[in-house]
This record gives C-alpha cells, sequence and structure tokens, in this order.
C-alpha cells in the first residue's frame, strides 16, 4: 500500500541516509518486527536495552512509509481533547494516556541525547480556538490539564496577538514539548541498534504468517522464511490486512513547508508548536532557516489517485489557512505532501496481543501523536516479552 504522495521534507532534506540488505537466506531468530518506521526502531531499541535478540524487517526501503511524512511533532495531546476522553474512556485512564505521552517526550529526548541524535529542540505547544463560543471548552481544558498536573497557561485573545502575532480568541500554552525529524530519528535509532547486534533488512515483503504454539512463521515474497519465537507487527496503518478486525479508519493529512526565511526573525514567539480546535484541526511548525510546516485539511482516504489529485490544491488551501491566521508573517510554499493516517475512535492506539494471532505483540500508533506513543508501545511490549505486568496495558488493548 502505498502511503505518502509528493515530496516530504524530511526526505528531501536527508535523502537515504544508510543502506540496509535484502534478507536472501532463511533466517531464525528470538523476535521478529515488522515495520522498519519509527515505532519497529523505538521498539528494537527497547529490546537491546533489555537484552532480547531481535531481527528486523520492512517491505520498502527504511523509513518510506508513512514515518518519512509525519511532521514530527511531539506532543503529550491526544487528537481528543482530555476532557472530552475522560467522558469516553474515564478519569483515571484519559489522565494516564495523556501522563504517558508526557513521558515519552522527556524519554525520546533521553533516548536522542544517548545516540547522540542533534535534530531534535525542545518546543512549547500552542492549543488555540478562533471561536467565541468555545471559551467554556478552552476552560474545561485548561482545568483538565492542570488538575492532572501539566504546566499549562491560559492565554487571551490580546495575548495571543501580541505574542505570537496569532488572530485567535483562547488559547492554552503548555511548556512541554518538542520537534524531531521522524525519518532521519528512525535510522539513526537503527544504526545503534545494528552496532549492538539487531539485523535490520528492507525491500522485504512478507507474503504469508504461520502462528502456532510454539513458533510463529513467516514467509516473504521470495520464498524465504523466518522463523521466530515472537513476533512484532508495527506496520502501522497497513495493519488491517494483520489482523482482519476493522480497528482503525484511514484519513489522509496534508502538509506544506515554505520557502528558507533564513533572513527573517522568528515568525512568532519561541517558534511554539501551534494547533487548533477545528475538525480536522490545523497545525503549524517552524523547523531550520526559519522555515514554516501547515498541515491539515484532511480526508477520508479513497485511494492513492485521489491523493495526488488533491495535493496542489490542498497545498493552496493551507498557505491560505497560514495567511489567515498570522497575517503578518506570509509565507511561499516550497514542499507539499500527502500521508496516510489512522484514526481510531478514541484516539488511543492499538498495543500488545490480539486472540487471533499466537505469540504476536502489535505497536500500533494511530493518531497524531504517534511517535510519543510509539514510545509507549515499546515500553509495554517489553515488558510482556519479559513477562513483567505492565498496569498500562489494558488501555491500550485490543479488548477495550
Amino acid at each position: 500500500m502505498e502511503l505518502v504522495a509528493g515530496y516530504p521534507f524530511g526526505l528531501i532534506k536527508n535523502g537515504l541516509l544508510y543502506d540496509y540488505p535484502k534478507l536472501v537466506a532463511n533466517k531464525t531468530c528470538d523476535v521478529v518486527i515488522i515495520g522498519g518506521g519509527i515505532s519497529g526502531a523505538l521498539t528494537a531499541w527497547h529490546l537491546v536495552k533489555a537484552g532480547i535478540e531481535c531481527t528486523l524487517i520492512d517491505g520498502r526501503t527504511i523509513g518510506l512509509g508513512s514515518t518519512c511524512a509525519s511532521t514530527s511533532l511531539l506532543q503529550y495531546e491526544l487528537d481528543i481533547p482530555l476532557h472530552q476522553l475522560k467522558k469516553t474512556i474515564g478519569d483515571y485512564k484519559a489522565n494516564r494516556a495523556y501522563e504517558l505521552c508526557g513521558d515519552a517526550i522527556d524519554k525520546l529526548v533521553n533516548i536522542m541525547n544517548e545516540i547522540q541524535y542533534k535534530g531534535f529542540q525542545k518546543r512549547k505547544s500552542l492549543f488555540f480556538s478562533t471561536h467565541k463560543r468555545q471559551k467554556k471548552f478552552m476552560h474545561d481544558e485548561y482545568w483538565a490539564r492542570k488538575i492532572a498536573g501539566f504546566d499549562v497557561h491560559l492565554l487571551s485573545e490580546e495575548e495571543l496577538h501580541q505574542n505570537y502575532n496569532l488572530n485567535a480568541i483562547y488559547g492554552i500554552l503548555s511548556d512541554k514539548g518538542a520537534i524531531a525529524d521522524a525519518y532521519s530519528l528512525t535510522h539513526e535509532v537503527l544504526q545503534y541498534c545494528i552496532r549492538k547486534g539487531v539485523n535490520v533488512f528492507d525491500r522485504t515483503k512478507i507474503k504469508s504468517i504461520d502462528y502456532h504454539d510454539d513458533r510463529v512463521i513467516l514467509k516473504t515474497k521470495e520464498g524465504h522464511v523466518i522463523m521466530a519465537n515472537q513476533l512484532i507487527n508495527a506496520t502501522g496503518y497497513e495493519v488491517v490486512s494483520f489482523v482482519g478486525k476493522k480497528i482503525v479508519d484511514l484519513d489522509c493529512t496534508y502538509a506544506i513547508i515554505s520557502e528558507s526565511q533564513a533572513e527573517k526573525n522568528e515568525a512568532w514567539k519561541d517558534n511554539v508548536m501551534m494547533w487548533n480546535t477545528d475538525d480536522p484541526y490545523l497545525y503549524m511548525s517552524s523547523t531550520d532557516e526559519n522555515r514554516v510546516i501547515v498541515g491539515g485539511r484532511d480526508e477520508p482516504f479513497i485511494n492513492m489517485k485521489t491523493m495526488h489529485t488533491y495535493l496542489n490544491k490542498k497545498s493552496s488551501l493551507l498557505e491560505k489557512d497560514f495567511a489567515k491566521l498570522l497575517p503578518c508573517s506570509p509565507i511561499k510554499t516550497e514542499f507539499g505532501w500527502s500521508g496516510v493516517f489512522g484514526k481510531t475512535k478514541d484516539s488511543l492506539p492499538y498495543i500488545g496481543n490480539y486472540f487471533k494471532t499466537p505469540r504476536t505483540f502489535y505497536a500500533l500508533g494511530f493518531g497524531g501523536n504517534g511517535i510519543t506513543f510509539s514510545l509507549v508501545a515499546a515500553e509495554i511490549i517489553t515488558d510482556l516479552l519479559l513477562g513483567r505486568k505492565n498496569s498500562d496495558a489494558e488501555i491500550f488493548s485490543f479488548a477495550r
């Protein structure tokens, strides 16, 4: 399944960073990970740290699935605001899901420091509304986050305009957040894992999987066999073909990045990440050379033809959306792209076992903060592989 249309900036900027071999022989291993995006890479990192021998495979070139299309905002906020999520799954689980994402940002920063990856920055995050009718909504969300222990500040229309040149009425500023290039980070995490003994293969498509009580047998398109004690599926939005159950709705999201504006001052204070309350929401961030990323305008995924067809129109609309919100900071689009992403009913990922596929764990970080959920999934699955109880596994289980 093709997941990306257009020219993702991470791929344009970095190119093909490393070469990985294709599997050309039968193989036996303790754990095999399917999926060479950020979820698979972080899972491999955690298994290495736990002393678990593993092999990672991907049907594409490493990182060229949805990972290269990611705009790489590291936020604790889910697609559903906290005060609404509490009504859906209860106070404890909602608060805990947000808390886990907040902790994941700190842990990702620690991993990036350990592997000496420099392509990240800590950033504040601004959630804003342009609708006067949402005063209660924003206050409810502010207090939900405040009570949950997050460092947040409620901003007025005047403050939003003075500090961020933003045409908005209400805002919630969070101190916790970061940006990172998911594509290059995936490669650097895998390079670390390779040095620790992990085998990584790309361009190795799995044709079939046989699930047994004592092992899992994978067959590649070329006829090679991988025999493993356990399987971790980190294939993301293509997982429906493995699970055989509708657990996610596929949408396509669009993004643009401006030309370099290195000669200008920053477009808004502290280069905070910004996203609004609309559905679908619009999000904005800045990157190197004072470029601006704008994303949103989501549509239900129909097929790749429509993704390509709508790209130019959506790119133009996103540029206009930005100009309406920040009229004092005009941008000119240089690259635009689209990617497939998945939404679950409660905005939570699916992590853990599924009864139809024995000896298999799933790391499926669906939603707008898939990178932080990838970290959460890696931790939970590592615990389960080691036979340790993880009290958070129930929140993201297939049985919920």
